[in-house]
């Protein structure tokens, strides 16, 4: 696999066999920076960092000329300023960022039906009924990666091949710009020299204990009795790995991904030791997590918080409500009870809200009273008056100011979608772009 910056960079000639292919993934390059160039054609071919540029901000995307300094996404913005001190930095547009990426899937959307957002800036697509109109996976690949460029003067990589995991990896291997086709009976030829990290799926820890063991490499693995991998990982794991690296993968595109969870964390620019500033963070970070369950159409049954402290231990709670809700009072409540609950001293880095366990609104029985119904009326209003004026119009009077005389309190705001899943909400799962 490359580094993330071009760095061996694999793509495929024109005419290349796609014989037994059908699953493409399509991936943005390094989705962030690439709408800010758009915007800014004077930021083109300089290395450009997007995110908090303050306190302790991260990265949450850069341009490949970044990327070769050896700046990542979700690396600490002053680290990533002493890697590349030449760096022009911009603050994140994630309303920008959503849009484009609307335009961008209805693209996909023309091609076929069955489209699989994963985030905001990358999906799979089953374009097996789609030859007939199109042509094969391999043509279908290229008209995607001219209209994406015409329609919306932005790049994008695109894998294809038999199955989703490695149509995945080879998108990965061809960025930026590239297409890479693995035919169906090369699929071994292309997965053995892959480094076991490049496994979709595998995280550090697992490729740790891989490595502890000579397993350093997929061909490694196809070489390793699967009683070694079921005790270096697990009866699970090493069953999911012996099939992945045999490049079996069952799974289909999904369009109707169900959505796990909606959150929100923020980091502060210094570390908060006062309850009052605390507890008025968990309030506002639990109304906007109620604003995005209500406008997704959601509700949740679980609320968790998440609590990172000054050395950097970090504690997670969660409750079970009595009734699931999208009431941002109901979930500020929770998460308050939980972080006065919490048997740890102060000062504070980081908190975070979010709602598990979603399910649609209204799918329950109803009750013969409802005790959130004022709430209710008030947060459709407070909704409504978001939708014709902005975010942050209206608010809380005990989120104004505060007892630091108006301090602004994030240092970073996540963008809408970086947590979470869903096809065609803007909650995409949590990653930073590519």
């Amino acid at each position: 696999m490359g580094r993330g910056d071009g760095t061996g960079r694999l793509v495929s000639p024109d005419g290349a066999d796609d014989t037994g292919t059908g699953i493409l993934h399509v991936d943005m390059d390094a989705f962030y920076a690439a709408v800010e160039v758009l915007d800014d054609p004077s930021l083109k071919g300089k290395p450009l960092i997007v995110g908090g540029v303050e306190g302790r901000g991260v990265v949450s995307s850069a341009s490949y000329e970044a990327r070769r300094f050896g700046v990542r996404s979700a690396m600490n913005m002053a680290q990533a300023l002493r890697l590349c001190p030449t760096a022009i930095t911009v603050t994140p547009h994630f309303e920008r960022y959503l849009a484009v990426s609307a335009q961008v899937m209805s693209i996909f959307h023309d091609v076929t039906p069955l489209v699989e957002p994963l985030s905001i800036d990358e999906a799979f697509l089953d374009v097996r009924g789609a030859r007939r109109l199109w042509g094969s996976p391999g043509e279908i690949a290229r008209s995607l990666r001219r209209r994406v460029r015409e329609e919306t003067g932005l790049t994008c990589s695109i894998g294809v091949a038999a199955t989703k995991h490695v149509a995945k990896m080879a998108s990965t291997i061809s960025k930026p710009d590239g297409l890479l086709i693995v035919a169906a009976d090369r699929t071994e030829d292309f997965l053995r020299p892959r480094s076991v990290r490049a496994l979709w799926g595998i995280g550090p820890k697992s490729a740790e204990a891989l490595e502890a063991r000579g397993i350093r490499t997929i061909a490694d693995i196809l070489d390793t009795p699967r009683g070694v991998l079921d005790r270096a990982l697990g009866s699970a794991m090493g069953e999911r790995i012996w099939q992945l690296s045999r490049g079996m993968d069952a799974r289909e595109v999904d369009t109707e991904r169900v959505e796990k969870s909606v959150g929100h964390e923020e980091t502060f620019h210094s570390d908060i030791d006062e309850p009052t500033i605390l507890r008025s963070e968990l309030r506002r970070l639990a109304d906007r997590v109620g604003a995005r369950l209500r406008s997704n159409g959601w509700e949740a049954r679980t609320i968790a918080i998440k609590i990172r402290f000054s050395d950097f231990t970090t504690l997670t709670r969660s409750q079970t409500l009595p009734e699931p809700t999208a009431v941002g009072q109901r979930i500020g409540e929770a998460a308050l009870g939980m972080f006065d609950a919490l048997d740890r001293p102060l000062p504070v880095r980081l908190v975070g809200v979010r709602a598990e366990k979603l399910r649609p609104s209204g799918g329950g029985d109803l009750a013969l009273w409802d005790d959130d119904e004022e709430w209710r009326r008030v947060e459709g209003a407070l909704d409504d008056a978001a939708a014709r004026f902005g975010r942050g119009a209206v608010t809380r009077a005990t989120l104004i100011g505060g007892p630091r005389g108006g301090t602004a309190l994030p240092s970073h705001p996540r963008a809408p979608g970086s947590d979470s899943a869903g096809p065609g909400s803007g909650l995409g799962s949590a990653r930073h772009d590519g």
